[in-house]
């Protein structure tokens, strides 16, 4: 059960911006949806 886990995991997508589209690099503590280049705040 455990390897059908990380096969999941393993074969999620990119993530990408929400703006732009752009493949973002995640982060485990990062809950963004936008890049550094369209994050406006």
């Amino acid at each position: 059960m455990l390897e059908n886990v990380v096969e999941f995991f393993k074969n999620l997508p990119a993530k990408q911006c929400t703006e732009c589209g752009e493949k973002m690099e995640e982060q485990s503590e990062c809950y963004s949806n936008t890049c550094e280049k369209c994050n406006h705040l």
